[in-house]
């Protein structure tokens, strides 16, 4: 992960994965994960060497034809004048509508509302909905305490893939903003 991406995984009160969304526990590490890399074999794009994918960091850093591939990637990605991650709505972490304390994930949310604003009758806007695209950030919900409960028991983000902001466009093929994603975080070092 690039800095700003995992800093938006750390935002919450609860991190999490940005990959599965899962609970972060820090300390603990991905010992599947790492036998993963140990073990899987891939081929170098640029040499056509095989290597395991915990070798080729470092063979990327040596083999210039490599590096010649990753710079045409790099100029085909440029072409395109990048998007400001502004003007992407934040899916991640919402603000109370009630008290505006901020960086709660959607389960954090809940639970805050849940324990300090059940008896609020205020009609607010839900930060939650008003994010997605299909959202209307003027429309006040009659009752925000049952909406939370009957929309949001369980999280978007289940189904919804997690990228780097640049790319969280709900419409778009996953293939294709997986290669951009990496394409970008190669050219980001």
């Amino acid at each position: 992960f690039c800095t700003p991406c995992l800093q938006e995984c750390l935002k919450p009160k609860k991190p999490v994965c940005g990959v599965c969304r899962s609970t972060l526990s820090p300390g603990s590490r991905a010992l599947d994960l790492e036998k993963q890399i140990e073990t899987t074999e891939t081929t170098c794009n640029g040499c056509n060497k095989k290597m395991y994918l915990s070798k080729m960091r470092s063979h990327a850093a040596s083999c210039s034809k490599y590096q010649n591939y990753i710079m045409e990637g790099v100029k085909a990605v440029t072409k395109e004048p990048l998007h400001s991650t502004r003007s992407f709505p934040n899916r991640f972490t919402f603000p109370c509508p009630y008290c505006s304390e901020k960086n709660f994930d959607q389960e954090g949310l809940v639970e805050h509302c849940k324990a300090l604003h059940s008896m609020d009758a205020k009609q607010v806007v839900c930060p939650i909905c008003a994010s997605m695209p299909w959202g209307d950030p003027n429309y006040r919900s009659a009752n925000f305490m049952e909406h939370l409960q009957r929309r949001h028991r369980f999280s978007y983000d289940t189904f919804v893939a997690f990228l780097h902001p640049l790319f969280q466009d709900y419409d778009a093929d996953e293939d294709d903003m997986m290669a951009q994603v990496l394409m970008r975080s190669l050219r980001d070092k």
